[in-house]
């Protein structure tokens, strides 16, 4: 799979949490999302008990609340689109501090923020204490189809050349005196974007012509045999079971 790749959500470390083998962490991120979104949205209390398993997960593992929380601005988009909802939505009426809203959308903006800021903050916390190469490793390991895992391989990996490529035209561009600063402009950053394209075309027909000429038939080597004990898959169990538990007694409270 290619020697190890950090990112920027990635935060070095040797907790339990990081030790775990990474197709452990996939499937217990996965199965309490899963279970997040099944839980009514009534079970207020619920969600605040979903929230402390999450800050409990990131105490283990030693997460501080900044970095976890300077990550979640991902979701702003989907905040902004709970907002408008108790306006926009139709049904029964309530006034709330001099304005007329939707109860049935004051429910469902609290439904998306509830569970996509819960869904975010788990994702975050599975990229925090998860190289991208040992990510790629966990899909392969709970047997991903393999042309995904080496599309998203090749992605993750060529996704910084393509971004060296455009800071090295910017830089040119600069140096030359070129500073964007209106419509009349676009038509060299046009210029730019498809002289962008074509070399990353060709730089990708180099690298698969040498990938071909040592071997390469359609699918990676298997280098690192990732695999997990007993105990490992119970650590990790510990997140969605206790969950779930939490989840039936939403639906049954």
């Amino acid at each position: 799979m290619g020697a190890g790749h950090a990112h920027k959500l990635y935060r070095h470390g040797h907790s339990p949490v990081h030790r775990l083998p990474p197709h452990c962490k996939l499937a217990a991120a996965f199965a309490f999302v899963l279970v997040v979104v099944s839980t009514p949205r009534e079970a207020v209390w619920a969600f605040g008990l979903y929230a402390v398993l999450v800050a409990g997960v990131a105490a283990v593992a030693r997460i501080p609340a900044g970095f976890l929380l300077r990550r979640l601005v991902i979701e702003v988009p989907f905040v902004a689109f709970a907002v408008l909802m108790p306006f926009v939505a139709q049904g029964e009426r309530v006034d709330v501090l001099g304005m007329s809203l939707s109860v049935s959308g004051l429910w469902g903006a609290w439904n998306v923020l509830a569970k996509g800021t819960l869904g975010v903050a788990a994702s975050v916390l599975l990229a925090s204490t998860t190289e991208l190469r040992a990510l790629l490793l966990g899909l392969q390991r709970l047997k991903l189809p393999p042309m995904l895992v080496q599309i998203a391989s090749f992605m993750l990996r060529y996704g910084d050349v393509v971004t060296d490529e455009l800071r090295r035209m910017s830089i040119a561009r600069r140096s030359r005196g070129f500073e964007a600063r209106g419509v009349r402009h676009w038509g060299v950053l046009a210029k730019t974007a498809g002289a962008l394209f074509i070399r990353s075309y060709e730089r990708g027909e180099r690298v698969y012509l040498a990938m071909v000429s040592r071997g390469y038939a359609g699918s990676m080597p298997v280098i690192d045999e990732v695999t997990a004990t007993r105990t490992q898959w119970a650590y990790a169990a510990v997140l969605p079971v206790t969950a779930l538990a939490v989840c039936l007694m939403g639906w049954t409270l």
